[in-house]
């Protein structure tokens, strides 16, 4: 069954213009800022002293393995909070930024995600922490089903890809910073200051978005040809195609979307969760805070070209004639076979080996992610791309490979990796479920 239907496509002659991609450059600035403020966590829990004060331990007391372990199980369920906020959050914020609007319900979102993140440089327990994670994850949820929705709204679909490639790849640069500047944070003014100098970008994010952003039809930046172009899919947006929420979950392409996430946002969750620690921890490699931004600037520099060359070349073959649905499909099978090699990361012992790994399966995920979500847009009406998403991402606390259990026994990460390379085999079985 198809979901979307389009008229007849428009040719256009003549200068277009490109205040679309200032959107995207918003998108970007926002994505930026929401990585950072989830990623913070990341490495802030390598510091001792952050580990000493959740544990309740005096200030100068030496930690032992037994104290990174039971930090460790800790930390476990603290994350595990904020993925079920994060999946919850997907379901609801995808729901209320279809029915209100993005220009408002992604400034909620951010409020939402930047007032909790601010929040936790007074997290002084676990209890604390667990509750700051959790709002912070409901409110970060927001962030994918309202970006998605604003390039649904911003472009034809010959460019979706293409600007979720580009928007995606603020993830990345929001962790480089991270990894850049919260180490030095953190060893000069200590773990409380680095939660409060991140969160201040969301206010500034926050105001830029409430002037910048409105509808195409409604921005009075936006010219009469580049209009035409962004509407030139002839997409029916009159409101003859109606499907609520509960409708959604009776398509196969909603669950096709739901299962590419499932398969594989694992992946990216323990890369984001544990590389720290894998690179602080691992036998072989044992760096400290300081040592650790290098290998976090080539992993994610690499990834944002991942997500950007990717993100360019599904849209460059359907610009070259290409189906949609064979674009999108065969660049996704070339990213999920570039991500096979990082089973090899846990076993190395030479850490430029381990970096290159890492950053070519995270590049392909990047990549895999643009062209995902890029098929929501091909598949549905505008109105319910929000929705579609946060159906797609309420799935993914359910597949992240390790949990408070499995890290209580074995403290290191490291010995999870080999089956990190395992979702990608799996996503191609339920490709014949996409329909676009």
């Amino acid at each position: 069954m198809q979901i979307l239907e389009s008229a007849p496509q428009t040719t256009l002659t003549g200068k277009i213009g490109n205040f679309r991609w200032r959107i995207v450059a918003l998108l970007f600035f926002a994505t930026t800022i929401n990585y950072i403020d989830r990623n913070v966590l990341s490495f802030v829990m390598a510091d001792d002293g952050f580990r000493r004060e959740m544990l309740g331990l005096a200030a100068n007391t030496p930690l032992t393995d037994a104290d990174h372990s039971a930090f460790l199980a800790e930390y476990g369920r603290v994350d595990a909070v904020f993925k079920f906020a994060y999946g919850l959050g997907f379901i609801l914020m995808g729901w209320f930024i279809d029915k209100i609007g993005v220009r408002k319900g992604y400034a909620v979102a951010i409020f939402l995600w930047v007032g909790s993140a601010l929040s936790h440089s007074f997290a002084t327990t676990f209890g604390r922490l667990r509750l700051f994670r959790f709002t912070l994850g409901i409110g970060e949820a927001g962030n994918f089903p309202s970006a998605i929705k604003t390039v649904a709204e911003w472009f034809p679909i010959k460019e979706r890809s293409k600007a979720v490639g580009i928007f995606n790849s603020g993830a990345n640069i929001g962790i480089i910073f991270t990894a850049a500047l919260v180490p030095v944070i953190i060893t000069s003014y200590g773990w409380q200051a680095t939660f409060l100098v991140t969160s201040s970008l969301g206010f500034v994010l926050l105001i830029c978005w409430l002037l910048v952003y409105r509808r195409p039809e409604e921005h009075p930046k936006l010219g009469k040809a580049e209009l035409a172009y962004i509407k030139s899919d002839g997409e029916d947006e009159t409101g003859t195609v109606k499907i609520n929420w509960f409708k959604l979950l009776s398509y196969r392409q909603t669950w096709a979307f739901a299962l590419g996430k499932f398969l594989t946002d694992m992946v990216w969750w323990f890369y984001l969760s544990f590389l720290p620690d894998f690179f602080k921890q691992a036998g072989t490699f044992q760096l400290d805070l300081k040592q650790l931004s290098l290998p976090f600037i080539v992993i994610y520099i690499v990834s944002d070209a991942g997500s950007i060359l990717f993100g360019w070349l599904s849209s460059k073959l359907i610009s070259m004639g290409w189906t949609q649905n064979a674009a999108r499909k065969l660049t996704m099978l070339i990213c999920a076979l570039c991500v096979l090699p990082v089973f090899f990361a846990s076993i190395t012992e030479s850490l430029p080996v381990a970096v290159a790994l890492i950053a070519v399966a995270a590049a392909a995920h990047q990549g895999w992610s643009a062209n995902l979500f890029s098929t929501a847009t091909d598949m549905f009406p505008k109105k319910v791309v929000s929705s579609v998403i946060g159906i797609g991402g309420y799935l993914e606390p359910l597949a992240v490979p390790y949990s408070p259990t499995m890290l209580e026994p074995s403290p290191a990460p490291m010995d999870i990796y080999p089956y990190s390379s395992l979702p990608p085999r799996l996503t191609c079985w339920h490709w014949p479920l996409f329909n676009f």
